[in-house]
């Protein structure tokens, strides 16, 4: 019998009762369904008297969930898209991302157009578009104290209530450069459109094989948005006394001390996304954040007797 995976939200009403509907529809057309929440990928966050919050990267995978699923749906918006990619890109199975949420830019179709996606899923009418992933570890005096997958950016920063903060950061073996600024951020193509585009960086196509740094609210203005080949690693090295903050796709976060180091490299997991029909990036843009939109000319001035 073939197998597939739903990931829902299960703090949506609408998320819920769809994943029912559809685990069903599966098992009525002689499929077995495997049912998660996207909870699982929640990475959580530190506490002061807790600094370290170290769940291994294959230890998220849920239950049940394995190379021998055929695909999995995810029912959600952007967050749970992210949570769902945590769990299951170790075992490389594609996900159809439904949104029901608000913006759903990670999103490929909507709960409406359902039954026409499930026809062509269970017909195997569709494409694989595979995304780079980031290994994010976080090591103090040479020891692993934690770890994430990420598909978006990573992101450390000054607390609220310290100053700017100074890091040193090693690309590959080029020499350190200091970056004096509130914080950093290194993104995936995916990531581009997120906060790193916030923060003033280009927008990357999802194909081009880079990752960015983006200062955060830099003290300079040499200190820009830099690009560069994803088969180069990064080091971030804090250089200033105050603790920090590291979080992974606005999702978990730990304390990084003077003595901390972050480690990123490309990870050798990618995020395997179920396209319905041929991608069309700049049409997300448009559609998403109203890049390219055509400009309303000003009317023509008239003179008033």
């Amino acid at each position: 019998m073939p197998k597939a995976g739903i990931i829902y939200n299960d703090e949506k009403p609408i998320a819920c009762k769809v994943a029912v509907e559809l685990r069903d529809k599966l098992k009525s057309r002689g499929w077995e369904a495997i049912m998660e929440t996207g909870r699982g990928g929640l990475l959580g966050h530190s506490k002061p008297n807790r600094p370290v919050c170290h769940t291994k990267i294959e230890h998220l995978i849920p239950p049940n969930f394995d190379r021998s699923l055929s695909f999995a749906i995810v029912l959600g918006g952007d967050g749970t898209v992210l949570s769902a990619f945590r769990q299951l890109a170790p075992c490389g199975i594609p996900l159809l991302t439904v949104n029901t949420g608000h913006m759903g830019f990670l999103t490929e179709t909507y709960v409406n157009q359902l039954p026409y996606a499930l026809d062509k899923l269970i017909e195997g009418d569709y494409r694989i578009e595979e995304r780079s992933m980031l290994t994010v570890q976080l090591f103090r005096d040479e020891k692993l104290l934690w770890e994430a997958l990420c598909l978006n950016e990573m992101v450390v920063h000054r607390e609220p209530l310290t100053s700017m903060c100074h890091f040193e950061i090693q690309i590959g073996k080029h020499a350190p450069v200091d970056i004096a600024a509130d914080g950093v951020i290194i993104s995936t193509p995916t990531g581009s459109t997120a906060y790193s585009l916030s923060a003033g960086g280009p927008v990357v196509t999802p194909d081009v094989p880079v990752l960015q740094l983006a200062p955060i609210c830099p003290h300079s203005l040499a200190s820009r948005s830099l690009v560069f080949s994803d088969t180069e690693t990064v080091n971030i090295f804090p250089a200033t006394p105050n603790r920090m903050v590291m979080v992974v796709d606005g999702n978990a976060g730990c304390y990084v001390l003077l003595e901390d180091r972050i480690h990123i490299e490309k990870s050798p997991y990618l995020a395997r996304f179920i396209r319905l029909h041929p991608p069309e990036f700049f049409r997300i843009l448009r559609e998403k954040l109203g890049w390219g939109l055509p400009h309303i000319a000003k009317p023509t001035s008239v003179e008033l007797p």
